[in-house]
């Protein structure tokens, strides 16, 4: 692997425009492979339709000519003679090419083609015939860096560049895979397609096995030692039993795994996943008082100083007797100056906050247990640098997102997962309705009979301001058209993430407090904001967001035993959406997220670290994945894993001792 300094005939300007696409050495522009193929085959003039897309080669009859219809807009004309036909081409923005155009250029010509005018508008132009079929990669590239360009560095490092394999030769023969190096010059020089399948099938196999082996080598060294605690669980249940409402048989069992793992001398390493307003929370607080009862300190992370103050708020009514404190970045230097020394003196018994808890100074006396709260919105490294805070404590992920079961094992390989599917007793599901913008009057009419009964409204909004390129409300056209249907019946706030932050405490603290009836958000309301009045909500341009998103958003209401509606409003992927009517359950959800979405989307935003695979994609590579994940098992415990010629697989497996 070389850094690209080292490639001749790239310019330090060039290697800027690589790094911009996040390619910074031989290794990284190797598998930077092509994400479609252009197949150029020449057309047949006699088998064409009226605004078929055309290749044609031929021969420039002409000089062209240029217009230019703006600063920034020119359109180039000439004609092309294609042996039995002179057929017209134009082509925008391409003056530049005028010079290279003689008559009698021998050139290629792809576009759309206009039976009725004889001309095709050209997409692009390339020099000299086409002899035979081509097959052309298409990578993902910028403004300075085209396609073209891209795949001829690409082959300027292939001849010099060890393409190292990582699946071992057994499975290579098992399988009838290609050799590696074959593979990656096929899929950046492709000959035929079949054979450029058979090479992505061996490169995606090979990213999956990987992950797999990585997964099950943390899987099978999660036996880290634990810390010891002498808790009866007899404590637990008197506990659980003096609590104001009765616990579901999924929060039980949640809450009898987290003990288990407590009490048992090997390191907790579990993700709870429950679906919103499954009641994960209290099952969270139940944890920190069986780690307080094996005398340490726990903390808990939360996403959002909104969502921490709202856990501290609620823990110190639970558990009035502890010691809880707060810590968040807004905090006045006094005042933070007094919880830190009482989180290092041992006095504060449960700490509360947001990523402020991972900082520095934040010395603990003896952590025993870490939880973070919607566990996907940190980092690798935030969650790596709170972990550290004690000697070896155990963790305690939460995520309202649920996964499938079948899925949860590429997510979340190396731990431990509970999941809570029954809901609190009391609780009514959600109705949720869909509705076009031309039923905005109807969609008025239901928020204003929710404001009558003294209930509360969530208006959500995907922009904070209005953008050139698209089309949508915002929180400030909304604020607007809201003031004049509802101005003299409700108050109306507004809240977004470009909001300071005691800004945003002040207009949460007042709709909590109702003294705002309507509040315009953008997804800053997603996680875990209680307000059990709020019994609508209401999303536009909801074909915006993934299902899972919405079944998010939708949770913020329905948290009371009234009548509670989620409105979506579009015009677009009315059919995907329709999911959302026909179930509330979460589970159900995120598997239709996940087939129509796939696995990247699933949060809605690209996963991080090793699930950013080059090729591969667990949802549509799913079979592919199983195979690997068995073959993974069984050379990770066999002789083979040790053998001194795979030392490059076991290297690259035990480096994932030290992702987290």
């Amino acid at each position: 692997m070389r850094n690209l300094k080292e490639i001749k005939g790239i310019g330090i300007n060039t290697i800027r425009d690589f790094n911009n696409l996040g390619i910074y050495n031989t290794n990284d522009l190797l598998e930077y492979y092509p994400f479609r193929y252009e197949i150029l085959e020449k057309s047949d003039i006699n088998n064409i339709n009226d605004g078929d897309k055309v290749i044609f080669d031929g021969i420039c009859e002409n000089v062209p000519n240029v217009y230019y219809i703006s600063r920034k807009l020119n359109k180039m004309s000439f004609r092309l003679n294609i042996g039995t036909k002179v057929i017209n081409v134009v082509i925008f923005n391409r003056a530049f090419l005028k010079n290279n155009l003689s008559v009698g250029k021998e050139i290629t010509v792809i576009g759309k083609y206009d039976m009725r005018h004889n001309t095709i508008t050209a997409s692009d132009i390339k020099f000299g015939l086409l002899k035979e079929t081509v097959i052309e990669p298409i990578y993902h590239s910028s403004y300075k860096l085209n396609s073209k360009k891209i795949n001829k560095v690409i082959n300027s490092v292939i001849p010099n560049e060890v393409v190292i394999d990582y699946v071992p030769d057994g499975l290579n023969e098992k399988y009838h895979f290609m050799d590696k190096n074959r593979a990656v010059n096929l899929v950046h020089n492709p000959v035929d397609m079949s054979s450029v399948n058979e090479a992505i099938k061996k490169l995606k196999y090979e990213e999956l096995f990987l992950f797999m082996l990585k997964m099950n080598y943390l899987k099978s060294n999660n036996h880290e030692d634990g810390l010891k605690r002498s808790v009866s669980y007899d404590e637990i249940q008197k506990f659980i039993n003096d609590l104001p409402f009765k616990l579901t048989y999924d929060q039980e069992k949640s809450v009898k795994d987290i003990y288990r793992d407590l009490t048992l001398p090997k390191r907790m390493n579990r993700l709870l996943q429950g679906d919103v307003g499954s009641g994960k929370t209290i099952v969270s607080f139940i944890a920190l008082y069986i780690n307080y009862l094996g005398d340490y300190q726990g903390a808990l992370m939360a996403p959002t100083e909104i969502l921490a103050l709202q856990h501290y708020n609620n823990i110190k009514k639970l558990l009035p007797n502890l010691k809880t404190v707060l810590l968040t970045g807004k905090m006045k230097a006094k005042e933070r100056r007094e919880v830190l020394e009482s989180i290092r003196n041992g006095e504060a018994d449960i700490i509360i906050g947001t990523h402020a808890l991972i900082s520095d100074d934040v010395i603990y006396k003896n952590l025993g247990l870490v939880i973070t709260d919607e566990q996907h919105r940190f980092g690798v490294n935030q969650r790596g640098n709170l972990k550290n805070k004690g000697v070896t404590p155990d963790i305690l992920y939460m995520s309202a997102t649920p996964i499938p079961r079948t899925y949860a094992l590429t997510l979340y390989g190396d731990m431990d997962i509970s999941s809570i599917k029954t809901m609190p007793s009391g609780r009514k599901p959600v109705k949720t309705i869909l509705k076009s913008n031309k039923e905005i009057k109807d969609v008025l009419y239901m928020m204003l009979d929710e404001i009558k009964k003294g209930h509360q409204i969530y208006v959500i909004a995907p922009l904070v301001e209005e953008s050139e390129s698209m089309d949508m409300e915002n929180v400030y056209e909304l604020e607007e058209k809201m003031n004049k249907a509802f101005g003299k019946v409700a108050k109306i706030g507004v809240l977004h993430g470009k909001m300071k932050a005691d800004e945003k405490d002040e207009i949460m603290d007042k709709f909590k407090n109702n003294e705002i009836q309507i509040l315009i958000s953008t997804t800053v309301i997603e996680v875990g904001v209680d307000v059990a009045n709020a019994t609508m909500i209401v999303i536009f341009d909801s074909y915006r967001f993934g299902l899972s998103a919405l079944h998010q958003l939708r949770g913020r209401v329905g948290r009371n035993d009234l009548d509670s509606y989620c409105v979506l409003i579009s015009d677009k992927e009315t059919k995907r959406l329709d999911v959302l009517t026909h179930t509330n359950d979460g589970f159900k959800v995120s598997e239709e997220d996940f087939l129509l979405r796939g696995s990247g989307d699933l949060f809605g935003f690209r996963q991080s670290g090793d699930m950013n695979f080059k090729l591969a994609d667990i949802k549509r590579d799913y079979n592919l994945l199983l195979t690997a994940k068995e073959d993974s098992e069984r050379f990770l415990t066999s002789d083979d894993y040790y053998n001194k010629k795979y030392s490059h697989i076991r290297e690259i497996t035990e480096s994932a001792v030290n992702l987290d």
